[in-house]
């Protein structure tokens, strides 16, 4: 999907603005009537929880309503979903998901105690970003086939860290693992945040990171991108070459998305009414900015739109899980053997 280019900020204040345009029932102009609180399932200073601290203080000024982060950390993500899953559905609680808790782990692991689709109601998504794989400035190697090389003569291998199994770093670094031969060991932490502290602090040799979450330790010249792991180069990091270009492996494209969601059964009204504030704040020049920047995209698309894109997103990921992993160590093998499909 050729989710970069330099004309997204005008297509994306567009998007935003006709999204924006229906009227909606008086309940929903009622809500909200107390404060909204987001979910983040992992722990702070990872991408999730840059978005949703940007939504919250934008939101804050458009719903009239203060709106609250909290960060609750464990099992990839996934007890933040389950909490939001039977949280009342009355637009107060929402989920700030990713693909790890919404497309992957329910593939992966057995009794996350809800179901993304039955239990979840997509709201609106937020940003997209590629991942970058990324080492301590210091490293002896600069490109992935010279960090393969360096962890096939290590008796050991080299480590990576991940947000957590089944998150799209953890992905990302077992297909690389599989397609390089390479001698990777995996270490999960309770999100991107405590990822790149491990990182930094050398108890880890690599991270497959969220762009906007490597971005301020890249500036500050204390890590240096490998490569990212869209299709195309990233508008932020236009001189860092994609995982394919030094690879040649043509079915690397994983882009990580932030999403908001709601429990399923919330009034269809403060459902849209939600879609609708969150695209304007999605369109705002500054919010569009800030994003930019960060090596993220802002994606203002219709609660439709999103829910079709998950189902995309799900199929994507149940097909490379089916081809790529399911006689290796993610969790011990596939939680669902063999996964549906051909």
């Amino acid at each position: 999907m050729p989710l970069f280019g330099a004309s997204r900020a005008i297509i994306v204040a567009v998007l935003a603005a006709l999204i924006a345009v229906a009227p909606l029932p008086s309940w929903a102009q009622a809500y909200p009537s107390r404060p909204v609180q987001f979910v983040v399932g992992y722990a702070q200073g990872g991408t999730g929880d840059f978005i949703a601290r940007l939504l919250a203080e934008k939101l804050t000024a458009t719903l009239g309503q203060p709106v609250n982060v909290e960060n609750r950390p464990g099992a990839s993500g996934t007890s933040a979903a389950q909490s939001v899953a039977r949280a009342a559905p009355d637009g107060y609680t929402l989920l700030v998901g990713q693909p790890g808790e919404i497309s992957i782990t329910q593939m992966l692991m057995k009794g996350i105690g809800y179901d993304p689709a039955r239990d979840l109601q997509p709201v609106a998504l937020a940003a997209l970003s590629p991942l970058a794989l990324v080492v301590q400035s210091t490293a002896p190697y600069s490109t992935i086939g010279e960090m393969t090389a360096a962890s096939l003569s290590s008796p050991r291998g080299l480590s990576f860290a991940s947000p957590g199994p089944g998150t799209p770093g953890h992905v990302a670094v077992e297909m690389l693992r599989t397609r390089t031969k390479s001698r990777l060991n995996h270490v999960p932490f309770d999100g991107g945040g405590p990822a790149l502290d491990a990182l930094m602090a050398g108890r880890v040799d690599m991270h497959f990171a969220v762009l906007p979450s490597a971005m301020p330790y890249v500036a500050d010249g204390k890590l240096k991108i490998l490569a990212v792991s869209s299709a195309k180069r990233s508008p932020a990091a236009p001189n860092v070459p994609t995982v394919t270009e030094q690879t040649g492996i043509r079915s690397f494209d994983l882009t990580n998305w932030v999403g908001l969601f709601a429990p399923r059964g919330t009034p269809a009204d403060v459902v849209q009414r939600l879609n609708r504030d969150i695209n304007q704040v999605l369109g705002q020049p500054d919010v569009v900015e800030r994003l930019v920047r960060s090596g993220a995209e802002a994606a203002p698309m219709s609660v439709d739109q999103f829910a079709n894109l998950l189902r995309s997103e799900t199929g994507k990921y149940e097909a490379l899980l089916r081809d790529e992993f399911c006689t290796k160590l993610l969790f011990g093998g596939c939680a669902v053997e063999p996964l549906s499909g051909p």
